[in-house]
Parts: structure tokens; sequence; C-alpha cells
């Protein structure tokens, strides 16, 4: 899609509305409203951001402190660390010393670099050492990657990514390099491990990263696969936002001794004013559109339920003079890495997705979450709505009814 830069108009002129949609309040909206399978509380969508004082962290450590490395300290400096975060400082002491770990963070607590960082320097020490770390989603594996590049500059030490979307055979042929680390979604590495390509015995260190993620995507049978194929001498790390039952079992059988750091802040929901839309029988794509033309809608993330309604929109508001990319799971891992950069170094001002992004994406500064279709769960409206509101900023977010 050619990403236009056309002045964009609110609508008024071409509709019969006003070009400012109605916002709902509080009041007499204690009903479910029913679309395609959601059934949600709308009053639960109606709430203004928290303003809680922020708790002051002071870290007991420095990274100057920690036994790292000249090289790796400065690649730290140069990506613009100042003082280690919570999970930070609390989890890469219990690293360094070889100890496994259950870390409980939300996402945007630095808790990549949480675990990057001392095994690192293990590999940097030893380089007979491998790390293996599963992510739930190709995106989150990508992100985990370029950080590991930055962090290992000048170290001479190498990653492979195996994730879907792509060919395997530049990832095959990266394995054959015996890289430091792999980093992968579960369903590739078993593809990979069973036609005897990667061997997860191979492996002194495994991280499962948003463990609870991967078990709300299905993917719960093909952890339990790859845990059972590690080595019985191993050092794991186990990473997750929140620890629902069907975890405990995983947990069992993949850590040893753990040591449990937990550093979860206030929900990010917290953080975001959430409001309605009602549509009152107006097309959807008008009143989004107006929405759009407003002042301070400069960095948008739009959720819908499925694949086809959001490439139709996307198309739909490209004509419109908007820049647009979308997100979805018909899209191959090139035009979704490619959607999530211009998005991210704002060359679109508005990124449509279904609920493949709702979670491990850590996108900076974005204003308005907009439900053009309600999710089916109120878990994964609030996972939508975490987009923004981060890093103790606040966001807004409008569900469309």
């Amino acid at each position: 899609m050619t990403y236009t830069r056309r002045r964009v108009r609110p609508q008024s002129s071409r509709s019969s509305f006003s070009s400012r949609p109605q916002r709902s309040t509080s009041r007499g909206n204690n009903f479910s409203r029913r679309r395609g399978g959601s059934s949600i509380d709308v009053s639960q969508l109606i709430k203004k951001a928290q303003f809680v004082e922020k708790e002051v962290y002071t870290p007991t450590h420095s990274f100057a402190d920690f036994a790292i490395n000249d090289i790796l300290k400065e690649n730290i400096r140069v990506k613009g660390y100042g003082s280690p975060t919570p999970i930070q400082d609390q989890t890469i002491p219990h690293l360094l010393e070889g100890k496994d770990v259950i870390g409980l963070a939300n996402t945007g607590t630095g808790k990549t670099a949480a675990f990057l960082i001392p095994l690192i320097e293990k590999i940097y020490n030893d380089r007979t050492q491998r790390v293996l770390i599963v992510a739930p989603t190709r995106e989150l594996a990508v992100q985990i990657d370029e950080e590991l590049r930055e962090f290992t500059r000048r170290m001479n030490i190498y990653s492979v990514i195996c994730i879907g979307g792509v060919g395997m055979y530049g990832q095959i042929r990266g394995l054959m390099r015996n890289p430091a680390f792999v980093i992968g979604t579960p369903g590739r590495l078993k593809d990979l491990e069973k036609q005897r390509k990667l061997s997860f015995g191979s492996f002194q260190t495994i991280v499962l990263d948003e463990v609870d993620r991967m078990l709300d995507m299905g993917f719960i049978n093909d952890v339990k696969w790859i845990v059972a194929k590690l080595p019985e001498k191993r050092h794991a790390l186990f990473f997750s936002a929140t620890l629902p039952e069907n975890t405990k079992d995983i947990m069992s059988h993949f850590l040893k001794n753990p040591v449990t750091i937990s550093v979860k802040k206030t929900n990010t929901s917290a953080n975001v004013d959430q409001d309605v839309i009602r549509l009152e029988g107006k097309p959807k794509i008008d009143v989004l559109h107006d929405l759009l033309a407003q002042e301070g809608f400069d960095k948008v993330l739009v959720f819908g339920r499925t694949k086809w309604g959001m490439e139709k929109l996307a198309k739909e508001l490209d004509d419109r003079g908007f820049k647009v990319a979308s997100i979805h799971g018909n899209k191959n891992q090139n035009q979704r890495q490619r959607a999530i950069n211009d998005f991210k170094s704002d060359k679109v001002a508005i990124l449509l997705a279904t609920d493949i992004a709702s979670r491990g994406l850590d996108i900076p500064n974005v204003t308005h979450v907009i439900n053009y279709d309600l999710p089916e769960t109120y878990e994964d409206y609030v996972h939508r709505i975490g987009r923004t509101g981060r890093a103790d900023k606040t966001g807004k977010a409008l569900s469309f009814v």
C-alpha cells in the first residue's frame, strides 16, 4: 500500500452529522452490548484515568555496579539507559549468579534487558554456552532480537530468529552457524526441532517470555513439548505478567528452586481515559474519519475483529487521504514488521490491527486506541487499551457501540 500525505478534512460536508462524534456519559450505560460474539458491559468502557502519585523507586545497584564487562556497560550507556528499572535491579544479580528466576512484570518495565544483560555476560565469558528464548509472537521475538543486537555491539555474539511467516531456509542457514542466541515462537521452533535442524538439548539456558500470553494463544502443548526436550541441567528463566493456574504445571517441570521477583505495577489501564462513541445509526467509517481528522489524534491504534475487515478499512482510509498501515494474520512477517516500523517512526499515523497486536508490542507515544469492533472479552479489551497510557503517560481509549 502506498502511504499518501494528502490533507484530510472532516466528513461533515459529505455526511449529515456533526464532525465531532457524540461521546457518551456514564449515566444509563449499565447494559451489555453484544457485537459479533462480544458481550461486554458498556459501563466498563467509561472511566477516567486515575492520577495516582508515582512511587519513586530507588535502585540498589547501578549498571556500573554489576559484574559485567566494560563493552556491555558502554553499550548500555549508548542505548540511553540510566538507572536500572525495578525488574532489572532485582533480577540481574540473581541471573549473574546462575539462579532460576520467575519474573512477574508488565510489558514496558525493562524486562527484556533484565534477562538479556546477564545472559550476554554469560556468553561473553563462555562461548560454549547457548541461550534459547521462546516468545509468544513474531513481533516480540523481533523486538528481543533488536535489543540484543544493540547490547552486543563489538562483542561478536550472534543470534538467529526462528518465527513463522517467513521461509525456513534462511533460519536453517543461520542455525548452521551455531549462534549463541536462538529466539523464536513455539510453533516454528518445534517444526525446526522435528526436522532435526535444531536440538533443544544443546541449550544450557532457556527463557520463556510472556508465558501467560503463550498459553492464551493456545501454545500450552507446544511449550510443554519444548520443556520436555530440554536438558535436565539448565538455567531457566520464566517471565509472565500473570500466573494463571495452567502455568503452574509448566513451572513445576521447568524451574528448580527459583527466586521470584514481582514488580507488577498498577494496571496500565489506570493511565487511560476510557469512553464510548455511540454510532446512532451512522456509518462506522464516517465516524472514524471524523475522529481521526481531529486535533490530537497523532498516533492512533485501531482494533477490529477480522483480518478481512481491517484490510478493507485500511484501503478505505487510504482512499480518504490518511497515512495508514495494517497488521493481521494474513500479512507475511515482512509486511507486518514494515507496518510496525512505519508506525513507530511516524511514517504512518494510524495502525489498524486485529488482536495480534493487543499484547507484546511496545510502541511509544500512542495517543489513542480505538475499538472499531469490540473485543470478545473484557480481558482482551484491557490488553488492547494497554497499548496507550504507557511509561507513566496518559492515553485515551474510545470504543464504538
